[in-house]
């Protein structure tokens, strides 16, 4: 026992235990929010350990709690928000993007993440997340992806893997499935990249990246849902899933992003693939007005004061 958790063996047994117990406490507790818990996510799902390593990552940037805003939509990653210790705002299906550029723009100084599932993100939401992304807005989008839109009950997606089985695709999906990382080049994102929850190091570490970039910085975490989307496609368990990724993904961060479909069975290329410098949204504004206004500018500093 390390001398910072050591127990006066002559004091009350009341004080011992709640040494014992402060010594015990989880170090990421403070970043969420406890009175929530247990949280409603399935065993073995991968929201939570995403979640653990988006705390990990914000803890090694140093930046203060407050600096922070964590936005989210409907859907079980949407109840990131509500989980995280932070301010956050739990929003309307589709619409975590359009809350989140409000927010960047009333306080442009605020770090604001966008944590939701990939049915409210990209199916729901997809228009706000093509012009979020072309204009570079400086906001963090984490797009939780298991396949399917998983707390309504299952249903086929934008992104489920053509030929998996849904709720509302018995004998198997017969659409196109949408590539995310190409399609957020396509768009326009600063930093693109893709893993899968069993990286969590490398997940952890695209996360810090993410803070310390500015622009629109877009990342897709595949993660198992074992309760809809796995007991469907011949994964048991949360575990079998897993060990899928590990056992079929190949780490590329040069790969060609218009090749980086998920297709049952074949390999999974995940990676930092986008990393560029394009001007985000904010300074290209006052670029552009100090130009067009001359001497008539004045600094915009945002509606917070």
């Amino acid at each position: 026992m390390t001398e910072c958790c050591s127990v006066d063996q002559t004091a009350p047994l009341e004080e011992a235990v709640a040494v014992e117990e402060q010594c015990a406490a989880n170090p990421l507790h403070d970043y969420l929010r406890m009175d929530r818990m247990p949280h409603i996510w399935c065993p073995g799902c991968g929201i939570g350990t995403s979640v653990s390593a988006f705390i990990q990552a914000f803890i090694d940037t140093k930046i203060p709690k407050d600096q922070v805003s964590i936005v989210s939509g409907i859907g079980c990653t949407g109840r990131v928000a509500g989980y995280l210790n932070f301010d956050s705002f739990h929003t309307t299906h589709g619409r975590a993007i359009p809350f989140a550029t409000g927010l960047k723009l009333a306080n442009p100084k605020q770090h604001v993440v966008v944590y939701s599932g990939d049915g409210d993100l990209v199916s729901i939401g997809g228009n706000h997340l093509v012009h979020a992304a072309r204009r570079n807005l400086d906001i963090k989008v984490i797009c939780v992806n298991n396949f399917v839109y998983s707390m309504t009950g299952g249903q086929a997606a934008a992104t489920t893997p053509a030929g998996t089985i849904a709720t509302t695709s018995p004998y198997g999906f017969s659409e196109a499935q949408l590539n995310l990382p190409h399609f957020m080049e396509a768009c326009g994102a600063n930093f693109v990249a893709r893993w899968t929850t069993f990286h969590v190091r490398q997940m952890r570490r695209a996360f810090q990246h993410c803070f310390e970039k500015r622009g629109f910085c877009f990342i897709e975490i595949i993660a198992p849902c074992p309760t809809l989307y796995g007991r469907r496609n011949k994964y048991r368990t949360a575990l079998d899933e897993t060990t899928m990724f590990k056992e079929v993904s190949r780490i590329d961060h040069n790969a060609d992003t218009r090749t980086l479909e998920i297709k049952p069975g074949e390999e999974i290329v995940v990676g930092n693939f986008i990393d560029r410098d394009r001007p985000d949204f904010m300074t290209g504004m006052i670029e552009h007005y100090k130009t067009s206004l001359g001497e008539d500018y004045k600094p915009y500093e945002g509606a917070c004061l």
